[in-house]
């Protein structure tokens, strides 16, 4: 891998992590046009880097959030910071139970299906217009929220299909507020991010190269910028009901990788 595409595949991940058109699915995009030639060792462990970069730039950014939660988790009380790392907890279930659960079948859709990335992003697409259509509220999160949106990080481990755009479409269609919605989105990732580096460590399926070390540390910063940027982008997004635009993308994404992987 060169670093250029280190960097351009970096800067893929860091935006697209947190707007609602897929990471998973661009970086498959990205490695076919430019032909990504590593080896799947090699290339899971970019992947793995670029997703630890964008987990960082979560807590850097809701970081006033993330010490206020730590705090009131450490007072031992029945208070509102518990019951959102608990919803957090809840919302992991689902993806965890379908990441070990079907996790070979999972990583056969990640071998550049062009024509899956498509069909999933054009149902991104329809997510987000439904989604934007719905009447804003100061609902918060709640348990039977917090589970049902998991299912959809769950569903959202298909390659093409927006984690973001699936947790945040499903949180305001279930009538919770926006805002909330994106930060709920935004911080329920971080800890499957790290559970999942932890497991791929832990079992070796991670290899290190040293030769490898330049285009990781390159991708790894293109990664954190650009979700530093991304992230912070998105929550005024999610304010102002803008998430059409992103759909449009996403159908035009959608079928230009269809038609292209076709011919």
């Amino acid at each position: 891998m060169e670093i250029i595409d280190a960097i351009i595949l970096g800067i893929i991940q860091g935006l697209t992590e947190f707007l609602p058109v897929s990471s998973s699915g661009h970086l498959e995009l990205g490695k076919a046009i430019l032909g990504d030639n590593s080896v799947p060792e090699e290339s899971l462990m970019f992947t793995v880097i670029l997703h630890f970069a964008t987990a960082l730039s979560t807590i850097v950014v809701f970081r006033k959030d993330v010490w206020e939660i730590i705090q009131g988790l450490f007072s031992f009380k029945w208070n509102e910071d518990t019951q959102f790392v608990l919803k957090i907890i809840i919302s992991m279930i689902p993806a965890a139970i379908i990441g070990f659960t079907y996790e070979s079948t999972l990583e056969k859709f990640f071998g550049g299906n062009i024509v899956l990335v498509g069909a999933m992003l054009i149902l991104t697409a329809l997510l987000l217009i439904m989604a934007d259509r719905a009447k804003n509220t100061a609902k918060k999160v709640g348990f039977w929220h917090a589970l049902l949106i998991g299912i959809a990080q769950g569903i959202a481990m298909l390659p093409g299909i927006s984690r973001s755009g699936a947790t945040i479409s499903t949180s305001v269609l279930l009538g919770v507020d926006k805002t909330k919605a994106a930060r709920f989105s935004f911080l329920m990732v971080v800890p499957l991010i790290f559970g999942k580096i932890a497991k791929d460590i832990l079992t070796g399926d991670l290899t290190y190269n040293s030769n490898s070390f330049s285009y990781l540390s390159i991708g790894f910063i293109a990664a954190f910028v650009s979700g530093l940027f991304a992230c912070t982008w998105m929550i005024a997004i999610v304010k102002r009901s803008k998430l059409t635009y992103f759909a449009i993308y996403c159908i035009i994404a959608g079928v230009t990788a269809i038609i292209w992987s076709l011919l």
